[in-house]
């Protein structure tokens, strides 16, 4: 299936019974969420990407509010990332991606609301007008992503899911990936020391080398060019970039 984002005019793709169908964004993080998981579980899938910009009217059917992702299972449409993940995770748990344990559980769910609040911080920099000091935004990060740091110290563990990536790792990717895009915002890189975030730098080398992530992945050239358009709020090819 042709992976080209579809806008106005085009017509909805039909589905194939029986294979899960999930409604994207090739550059959209959230998407990314679903991808990754869907990837890191092998499941027989096709991906619809969709024009966020300038939406297919019939998409609209899929998800009212014209977002993504959404996954269609064939007998039900299920929206948000993380409801959809934890959807796979629970539906198809081969390999899965929560502890086992409910405590373990928890403290995972737990872990992923906290990304929230880094993703805040991550947008307030690259798309905000806040006037801050790279020193300033640096520090916000650090205290963002310490909790990161201290959870993979207090594990000893590779990844946050242990030896493997685990839902934790694949729902806080996205933006380690991104991450380029703040320093070419700002013009240098975040003054942040090598002391620090010791084990969230080697967490991301070792993700780079994870199958999921590189089934997913798009380059840092690849981020700015629509993180340009953004800023400066002009129309730019998906398909292209």
């Amino acid at each position: 299936m042709s992976t080209a984002h579809l806008g106005p005019g085009s017509q909805q793709p039909p589905k194939v019974d029986g294979k899960l169908r999930l409604y994207s964004m090739e550059f959209c993080p959230y998407a990314q969420r679903a991808r990754l998981v869907l990837a890191a579980k092998n499941l027989p899938h096709d991906i619809v990407n969709i024009n966020l910009k300038t939406k297919p009217e019939w998409y609209f059917k899929v998800h009212p509010e014209g977002k993504v992702p959404a996954l269609d299972t064939g007998s039900e449409v299920i929206i948000e990332s993380l409801v959809i993940s934890d959807y796979l995770d629970e539906k198809y748990p081969n390999p899965i991606l929560y502890p086992k344990d409910p405590a373990a559980k928890k403290e995972d769910q737990e872990l992923i609301k906290k990304i929230e609040s880094l993703t805040s911080v991550f947008y307030k920099l690259l798309l905000g007008k806040e006037d801050q000091s790279p020193e300033e935004w640096a520090k916000a990060f650090v205290a963002e992503l310490d909790v990161f740091e201290k959870v993979l110290a207090s594990r000893g563990t590779k990844f946050l899911g242990g030896d493997k990536p685990g839902m934790v790792d694949y729902m806080l990717w996205p933006w380690s990936e991104r991450k380029g895009v703040l320093s070419l915002k700002l013009g240098q890189k975040l003054p942040i020391g090598e002391g620090q975030l010791t084990l969230v730098r080697k967490w991301h080398e070792d993700m780079l080398q994870d199958a999921a992530v590189k089934a997913t992945y798009n380059d840092l050239e690849k981020h700015w060019k629509l993180t340009q358009s953004r800023l400066n709020n002009t129309s730019v090819d998906y398909d292209k970039i």
